[in-house]
């Protein structure tokens, strides 16, 4: 029976039984064929249905659940559930006989985040309500957060507010034992359930007014005691929801429902005294809130801006320490520029600059000495150390000996001094790689300190001083090291006062000091933090000055842009993710107030194939790249089509656009720096690192440029490293078979002559110029072939285990490896 069939026969009211019958067939078979949805065809019916009169509709529902869907049918078996049960909602005094039934149904939708198509799931959940029977939790937290979707049902939306138990959603960690601990306390639930209103960006006095009252039942001491475990637990589930692959992972998001409760918890941290275990979380918080889930970007930037506003409130060195901690991690923009306003609100109440207001507020952690600290727990003694950018624990007994874990006399007698300790090595741990990358912006930052502050805060901090006096500085214009206890010269002549610091640049250095000061560090056995006597230098070229107003320098390379974009992120530069849609998009920018100039790299989306050149969610994997620019900080953007275009800069009020800076009169330093930036980002983000594309890629487009970037012209950077090994290879084991020619590290192994590209690690092999491929293992903690004189060059010591490897390749063990030489 045809679907206007059926609403001519609704339509007569009186019905025969017969025609009934046919009905009920017709109503089935459209359930069968409405793909997933409740559509407008069920509301007609249903408009119909509840004009006859009663007794007809009694005889319809008997005859459509005895044509109910065998169990296993899905939407058709759904679909005639809901329609039996808005039917025997309009008949007075008829019990529900199908309750078990849409039980079943109802428990499909436990295992899904959300429901897309509602209606007919809504439809069996308001009449299971209404017979009072409960929902399983799983049921509950799909019905609340469904409810929350922006195209929610108000229906839905109502129903739910009327689920009030579970007080939090099930399937995260974090609830699950929140509700545990709650459960015989009637205070702690309240606190629960008030904290699930927080649904503002911002407390309202009566919410804090409420929330104190429950604090002050159950003791601050004691809600924090409770709340802060909570909050390690945030991110992990205890089972997994249902999704496609082309959908977003729901399962690294945080439960919306659930992350109001969140947002409420950390107000209430907010308005407790300050604790370093509570600093400490919602610090932690902020980081795994703006974690990035696949298809969803960072899972809960309201639980973000929630655990900053939190921090905000607190007063202590601890809290300042921090966030400006967190102002150098985290790289969502609407959240940073929430922690640089309350830095910089800080900072004016203290009547200090930024820069001086972060130096002042960083801890020693316990450190009592430059990069050290002992501490007698019984008869041991626990020794706190700095190794390179690390913090580490260790332990000696009273005879002296080392022993390698924590005595068990240690754990049964000082538990609660060990979980300080500890905090406070992770704590120091953490603050080191944000100190670390702090300096290394104080190159662009064009930062000056005064000789007496800088020795207090920086080269004789304890935590600090661990990375400064491995740094070169100038005072009064005079470049200087330290080494042996003292600042000193080239010449090893002791400085000990003065009035200006800076970080030392070898821009604007002859070759010769450049190298003495590398000669100076390896003779010191000093190891940077980060590059800087060996740091590139970009100097503008000929063809720059050809061009005038840009760089092609880095143009024509094709970079994975995921990667790209969160490299860019960490050096402080702003891009948007190109999708393979019609809409257009800015180059990535990186701004220097200091200097009045904005920096763009110019890329577009690469590729035309929806899947092999996109993820499921339509953002292209990798980018074309092409020129950088300069403009006055405040000029208007460019803007260019995602899938490739001209960049075009669109003032407003008809305004003629902004002309670019000619390179030539950019700042060498600045200059440098932006350029090798961008050198950074080809150098990690380029395919042709991979060395499992030696095919090319998709249909093998890529392949002329994986050969030509991995065994072509060295970079900067690759240079730099070239400079390096040449300086280091004579010094290694196996010095005497490798050889630095041209691109290449040379290896005379006993099968076969290899050379190792300096730029991309990539390997040929003799006697043709073989492809060797070998994936190097993606582990920072792995022992390092040698000596190097600076941290975080992955590649040169990539290239250097390599080398360690093939030049005993007669012991090489792996099969894929065997099998290609």
């Amino acid at each position: 029976m045809q679907f206007h069939e059926i609403m001519e026969l609704l339509r007569r009211r009186a019905v025969a039984p017969a025609e009934l019958e046919g009905i009920a067939d017709g109503l089935v078979e459209l359930a069968a064929s409405d793909d997933e949805t409740w559509s407008g065809v069920w509301d007609a019916v249903l408009a119909e249905v509840r004009r006859m009169p009663p007794e007809a509709r009694g005889a319809l529902t008997d005859a459509l659940a005895a044509r109910l869907p065998a169990e296993g049918t899905g939407v058709a078996r759904g679909n005639v559930l809901g329609l039996v049960a808005v039917i025997e909602r309009t008949l007075p005094g008829r019990p529900g006989k199908w309750s078990a039934e849409r039980g079943k149904v109802l428990g499909e939708v436990g295992r899904q985040h959300s429901l897309w198509f509602g209606k007919r799931y809504l439809t069996l959940a308001e009449a299971e309500f209404e017979d009072g029977r409960p929902f399983a939790p799983e049921v509950v937290a799909t019905l609340r957060r469904s409810a929350m979707d922006a195209y929610g049902d108000d229906r839905l939306r109502a129903l739910a507010r009327q689920l009030t138990e579970p007080v939090l959603n099930v399937g995260e960690e974090w609830t699950e034992r929140a509700m545990r601990e709650a459960e015989d306390v009637p205070v702690l639930q309240a606190l629960l359930r008030h904290a699930t209103t927080a649904t503002a960006a911002r407390p309202t006095r009566a919410w804090e007014r409420q929330a104190g009252a429950l604090v002050e039942q159950l003791g601050a001491e004691r809600v924090r005691a409770i709340v802060v475990p909570w909050l390690a637990l945030v991110g992990r589930r205890t089972f997994e929801l249902e999704h496609q692959e082309w959908e977003p992972d729901v399962n690294a998001a945080f439960d919306p429902y659930n992350a109001n409760a969140l947002r409420g918890l950390t107000w209430v941290l907010g308005m407790l005294p300050a604790h370093p275990d509570a600093v400490r979380a919602l610090g932690a918080l902020v980081e795994s809130s703006l974690r990035k889930a696949s298809g969803l970007g960072p899972r809960s930037p309201k639980t973000a801006n929630a655990a900053v506003g939190a921090l905000a409130r607190l007063d202590g060195e601890p809290v300042l320490a921090e966030l400006a901690r967190l102002a150098t991690r985290v790289t969502y923009k609407p959240v940073l520029r929430l922690i640089e306003s309350v830095l910089e609100q800080r900072a004016e109440e203290l009547g200090l600059s930024r820069e001086e207001m972060e130096e002042l507020a960083v801890s020693d952690y316990g450190l009592t000495e430059v990069g050290r600290t002992e501490r007698q727990l019984g008869d041991f003694t626990a020794v706190v150390e700095v190794r390179g950018v690390k913090a580490a624990l260790g332990w000696r007994s009273s005879a002296g000996k080392v022993v390698k874990s924590v005595p068990a006399a240690v754990k049964r007698d000082h538990a609660e001094e060990l979980k300080e300790l500890k905090a406070a090595v992770k704590d120091a741990d953490k603050m080191l790689s944000a100190q670390s990358e702090r300096l290394d912006r104080q190159f662009l930052a064009d930062r000056v300190w005064p000789y007496a502050g800088w020795r207090e805060r920086v080269l004789d901090h304890p935590l600090v001083g661990t990375l400064a006096r491995r740094l070169l500085w100038t005072v009064d214009g005079t470049a200087v090291g330290f080494a042996d206890g003292e600042l000193r010269t080239l010449t090893d002549d002791p400085v000990r006062e003065g009035g200006e610091v800076r970080l030392w640049h070898p821009v604007g250095c002859g070759s010769a000091e450049i190298v003495a000061w590398r000669d100076w560090l390896e003779r010191h056995a000093i190891t940077q933090p980060f590059k800087q006597a060996h740091r590139e230098v970009y100097l503008l070229t000929d063809a720059e000055r050809a061009t005038g107003t840009y760089s092609n320098r880095f143009a024509g390379h094709v970079l994975r842009q995921h990667q790209f974009s969160s490299l860019a992120a960490v050096r402080g530069w702003r891009n948007k993710l190109r999708l393979m849609v019609d809409d257009s998009a800015p180059p990535a920018t990186r701004e220097l107030p200091q200097w009045g100039l904005r920096a763009e790299y110019w890329v577009h989306g690469e590729g035309h194939a929806f899947g092999a050149d996109t993820t499921d969610s339509g953002s292209f994997l990798r980018l074309s790249t092409d020129q950088v620019r300069f403009y006055p900080i405040d000029a208007p953007q460019n803007w260019a089509a995602c899938y490739g275009s001209d960049y075009r800069m669109r003032p407003s009020g008809g305004a003629a656009p902004v002309e670019p800076l000619s390179i030539a009169d950019v700042p060498p330093l600045v200059l440098s720096e932006v350029l090798r930036d961008v050198d950074l980002f080809v150098g990690v983000a380029s395919v042709g690192n991979d060395p499992t594309w030696q095919d090319g890629g998709p249909e093998g487009r890529y392949q002329e440029y994986w050969t030509s970037y991995g065994f072509g012209e060295l970079s900067q950077s690759a240079e730099t490293r070239r400079v390096l090994l040449e300086r280091l290879v004579p010094r290694l084991a196996i010095a005497d078979r490798c050889t630095v020619e041209g691109r290449f590290l040379h290896v005379t192994g006993s099968r076969r002559t290899y050379k190792i590209h300096l730029g991309s690690g990539n390997i040929l092999m003799t006697p043709n110029d073989q492809y060797l491929c070998i994936v190097p293992k993606a582990d920072p903690a792995a022992p390092q072939a040698g000596y190097l004189p600076f941290e975080g060059d992955r590649m040169t010591a990539v290239i250097l285990s390599k080398a360690v490897l093939l030049a005993d390749d007669a012991r090489i063990t792996d099969p894929t490896i065997l099998s290609q030489l």
